[in-house]
């Protein structure tokens, strides 16, 4: 049955877009269709483009059918807020809340840097145009202020952001292992890899990204980029080969810049951010997390093969993780059921598992989010992503059912106030402070659900995403999982400083086990859930 109406057709057309859809019945299901939480807030913010409605993320799942959420937004009234408008470049122009606190850790402590480093890699297989590919480069650093920024301390003792002219160029170091054979170049690579992504940048001059070009044959290249994270973020870098392919398949053909301008830099978002985050709306939100955080925690105290070192050495390790099809869907299927996302249901096990091998009840985890809530900053290169604290209490032995409830009402409550920066909930809850761990979590679970790297063509060339080296970590535990076809696959990245690698897969396995157990029986208390093969 087809949309009627203003608001009905909106949703349709913004559904399709997002989904990649052909056409939307009245009757069918944002989350059915394969709507996820981020697809959710570009809807949202499509929503307040298109109609003028501030739509709450709740809104959505309490009304994820199209006709009642248009019943839905048709009593909501019509808002204006305000834009994001370019500021004035002669002023001092201030950083934004979370780069303000990557640059006071560079300050505190510059060799802890390497663990702000975003480093990627594509294999080029084919005929390679290289001076397409220094061009693409070249004009994405034009077009994004952001990766031409540099951090200068003023006399008062805090930091404005500077900016290299649009003209600057992409710095590009080319390495030519083309003479090395078989294990050598192997080695080489690696090696060029790991000093490429461990090498320090300097925020107060900058460029704060780079590049490195392997040439292996004349049919082969390694293009290694790494960025610091002040100025980029998971989506960022989506944009980033996005554009690259969209700019390189233009300049190998002898064709213009075919990407439409950008209304506003990232600059622009921080000053915004520094004007609207106050008063009533920071207080708000600062009240809701003081709230929420109350009495956790401040230490999840997993078992550990090793003492905790006084001081956290951010020396990190990564096992892969894959959970195969068969239970991939039948955890799809378990979240829709509920109406949760897989999130939701990932997070459940997640917090169940780390509850009971570490004997508390009550855990905070930590999950990035994309923070990208205004259409206008979709497609800038900059850091946005916020983190939130997720507190999960399994007091009361709760069944795997009112687990998940409780997990999707306070995620959807935590995303209503996701706009406040995680190091300012920091500092209003003010937890004890340790050089031995991060600050109120020590867990992390990520969700990709923007495939990275993957498969792309471009004229003449095959791509193909190649691993970096991995040695740092933030935190004790950090599972990152991506949807990718028709399994979940991912890795699980830990601190050697207090793990072994066998006991981390020991740890995925019993990860597998629980999963298997919650949608086999959802009516069973976690403390039920077994760990173990029987």
């Amino acid at each position: 049955e087809a949309p009627e109406g203003e608001i009905e057709i909106a949703i349709a057309t913004i559904w399709q877009e997002l989904l990649g859809l052909e056409r939307v019945g009245r009757h069918d299901q944002f989350f059915e269709l394969g709507g996820h939480s981020l697809l959710a807030v570009q809807f949202i913010s499509r929503i307040r483009t298109t109609l003028g409605t501030e739509l709450a993320l709740r809104d959505l799942f309490a009304h994820p059918t199209l006709t009642a959420l248009a019943q839905c937004i048709s009593k909501i009234a019509r808002t204006t807020l305000s834009a994001i408008l370019p500021a004035n470049r002669d002023d001092a122009l201030p950083l934004s809340f979370a780069q303000q606190r990557l640059w006071f850790l560079d300050q505190l402590d510059h060799a802890a840097g390497a663990a702000y480093h975003m480093p990627a890699g594509l294999r080029l297989q084919g005929q390679l145009n290289q001076a397409a590919l220094q061009a693409a480069l070249d004009r994405i650093l034009a077009r994004h202020e952001a990766l031409r920024t540099s951090f200068v301390t003023q006399d008062d003792g805090q930091p404005i952001q500077l900016f290299a002219p649009a003209d600057v160029g992409f710095s590009l170091q080319e390495v030519d292992l083309s003479h090395l054979i078989g294990n050598e170049q192997e080695v080489a690579v690696v090696r060029s890899s790991e000093e490429e992504a461990r090498a320090s940048f300097d925020l107060s001059t900058g460029p704060l990204i780079r590049g490195r070009l392997l040439r292996l044959s004349d049919q082969e290249h390694i293009l290694l980029v790494t960025q610091h994270h002040i100025v980029s973020d998971g989506w960022s870098i989506d944009i980033l080969v996005q554009e690259f392919s969209a700019l390189y398949t233009a300049f190998s053909q002898q064709q213009t810049d075919p990407l439409p301008p950008l209304s506003i830099q990232y600059a622009d978002y921080a000053a915004w951010q520094r004007e609207w985050l106050q008063g009533d709306v920071l207080h708000q939100q600062v009240h809701y997390w003081q709230q929420h955080l109350v009495g956790a925690p401040a230490l999840l105290e997993m078992p550990t093969d090793h003492p905790r070192p006084p001081v956290q050495s951010y020396k990190g390790n990564r096992i892969a993780v894959t959970l195969p099809a068969a239970l991939t869907q039948d955890l799809r299927a378990f979240s829709q059921r509920h109406g949760a996302t897989l999130f939701m249901t990932l997070l459940a096990g997640w917090s169940a598992l780390l509850s009971r091998m570490s004997g508390q009840n009550d855990v905070v985890i930590g999950t990035p989010f994309a923070n990208r809530q205004r259409s206008e900053i979709e497609s800038l290169i900059g850091f946005f992503v916020n983190t939130l604290a997720l507190r999960v209490q399994l007091n009361d032995d709760p069944t795997v059912v009112q687990l998940l409830m409780q997990i999707k009402a306070n995620t959807l409550e935590a995303y209503a106030h996701q706009d406040i920066p995680f190091e300012q909930v920091v500092d209003a809850i003010k937890p004890v402070r340790s050089l031995s761990h991060s600050p109120v979590f020590q867990a992390m679970l990520v969700l990709q659900n923007t495939p990275v790297g993957g498969e792309l063509s471009l004229p003449g060339l095959t791509l193909s995403s190649i691993t970096t080296p991995h040695s740092t970590t933030h935190f004790d535990l950090s599972l990152s999982l991506s949807e990718t076809g028709e399994s979940i696959t991912g890795s699980l990245e830990y601190a050697r400083d207090l793990f072994e690698q066998a006991t981390m897969e020991r740890l995925v396995q019993h990860l597998q086990i629980l999963f298997s157990a919650m949608v086999a029986d959802e009516t069973k208390h976690i403390s039920q859930l077994p760990l173990l093969t029987t």
